[in-house]
């Protein structure tokens, strides 16, 4: 079964999602609502899926970044957004420190704003203290794309999309993005930001 994905104006993407017990975390009801989302995520398919994009104020997030997702970037795109393949994994009750003052502008888009894109300035590097989905402790030290990935998610736990941080004038239609990343010269079309 596949779960609905919250779209922009619902308010349950702007409230601060509720913390789980240890207790909680390891319920048949969390569990099942875990593996609903992971399949939602996969279907979709995302990156990462927060529980408040399926209508839970919950502190849960799953990630996972095939590498079949990156077949439409080249080599050097993946070199410059430091984006690697990242094993399927869950993260509740994060805490997030960021590492470095760099930051890097990429566009990001996001399940529960369909269709489009804008570039979002975040740090380049992360340390993510949390639990995993047997309520055990875990430290996540992440750069680059999985560093994104993991900033997108936690803003979803605490209400933000990425619209409150973007580059107000970069947004545009997926389509357009695709068409402006075939016709560009031989660099990217985004750039990193300056500290």
């Amino acid at each position: 079964m596949l779960l609905k994905i919250c779209e922009v104006g619902n308010p349950v993407l702007r409230r601060v999602a509720r913390p789980l017990t240890p207790d909680e975390i390891v319920t048949n009801q969390i569990q099942s609502l875990i593996e609903l989302m992971r399949d939602t995520m996969r279907d979709a398919p995302g990156v990462g899926l927060a529980a408040p994009q399926i209508g839970e104020s919950l502190q849960i997030a799953v990630i996972e970044d095939k590498v079949e997702y990156h077949k439409g970037l080249t080599e050097a795109q993946l070199v410059e957004r430091e984006r690697k393949p990242i094993d399927y994994h869950v993260i509740i009750n994060p805490k997030i420190e960021f590492l470095s003052s760099p930051v890097a502008l990429f566009f990001e888009g996001c399940l529960s704003i369909p269709r489009l894109m804008a570039e979002v300035p975040r740090p380049l590097s992360v340390r993510v203290t949390c639990l995993n989905e047997r309520a055990e402790p875990q430290t996540i030290n992440a750069l680059g794309w999985y560093a994104r990935i993991l900033q997108h998610e936690i803003d979803h736990l605490n209400g933000r999309l990425y619209t409150d941080l973007m580059q107000p004038d970069t947004l545009t239609t997926i389509e357009n993005y695709q068409r402006r990343l075939i016709n560009a010269p031989s660099t990217a079309p985004e750039k990193k930001a300056n500290e």
